[in-house]
């Protein structure tokens, strides 16, 4: 497949000359857009699929958990446990974003329901927020190496349309940064709202494996197809 790449400040988009689908792909804390463009050919998406990729950037906003140190998060971060995680209002704020990218993907003629959300680490965490309350059925939401965050608020606000999403859960078994039984509790959750949950778990830390790529492009060939 052969895109064209597109860089604003807001964001990195790999399209295609004509899209049929599109993944808007979140990073974690700390990184930017860029940092998962170079899994897209690594996927060996069927050329037929017509993906669009949009990598946005976080906003730049102090950490609390780095000393205030200002970097790209989707919200603060104040310490590593659970409770920590919590920061109402930049999550909303970034869910709010991720509304507005869907809006665009829609404007320029994709389906809903042919649009995934993903994720890795925080990104992982505000993609399930948004897929799980947006009011437009999608085609499905990925989580890597992520947790669920303020979930009472969350169930509060569970939209009709996608409350059988398919969900796509990935996550290092050795992971010190979102433990293990983090994913779980965020996979418990899932599957205890009723969400059909494809679960795998690797041999590996915070990243992504090469068998994680492969288990994400079958996942996304049988969404998109």
């Amino acid at each position: 497949m052969s895109y064209q790449t597109i860089e604003t400040d807001d964001a990195v988009t790999l399209a295609p000359r004509v899209a049929h689908a599109s993944v808007i792909w979140l990073h974690g804390l700390g990184a930017d857009g860029h940092d998962f463009v170079p899994i897209v050919p690594e996927l060996r998406l069927p050329d037929a699929l017509r993906v669009r990729f949009v990598f946005p950037h976080a906003t730049v906003r102090p950490v609390t958990l780095n000393n205030g140190f200002r970097m790209r998060a989707w919200y603060d971060i104040k310490s590593l446990n659970p409770g920590g995680r919590g920061d109402p209002e930049g999550l909303a704020e970034s869910v709010a974003r991720i509304a507005d990218l869907i809006a665009g993907e829609r404007a320029g003629g994709i389906d809903a329901g042919r649009i995934v959300i993903a994720g890795f680490s925080q990104g992982g965490a505000v993609a399930l927020h948004a897929a799980l309350i947006c009011p437009e059925r999608l085609a499905g939401v990925i989580a890597l190496s992520a947790y669920l965050p303020l979930a009472d608020e969350l169930e509060r606000r569970l939209a009709g349309a996608n409350r059988d999403l398919p969900v796509l859960q990935c996550h290092g078994r050795q992971d010190p940064v979102v433990v293990l039984p983090m994913g779980e509790a965020a996979r418990e959750w899932l599957t205890h709202h009723n969400y059909p949950v494809e679960w795998h778990e690797y041999p590996m830390q915070h990243a992504v494996c090469a068998a994680e790529i492969a288990d994400i492009a079958t996942w996304l060939q049988a969404r998109l197809a």
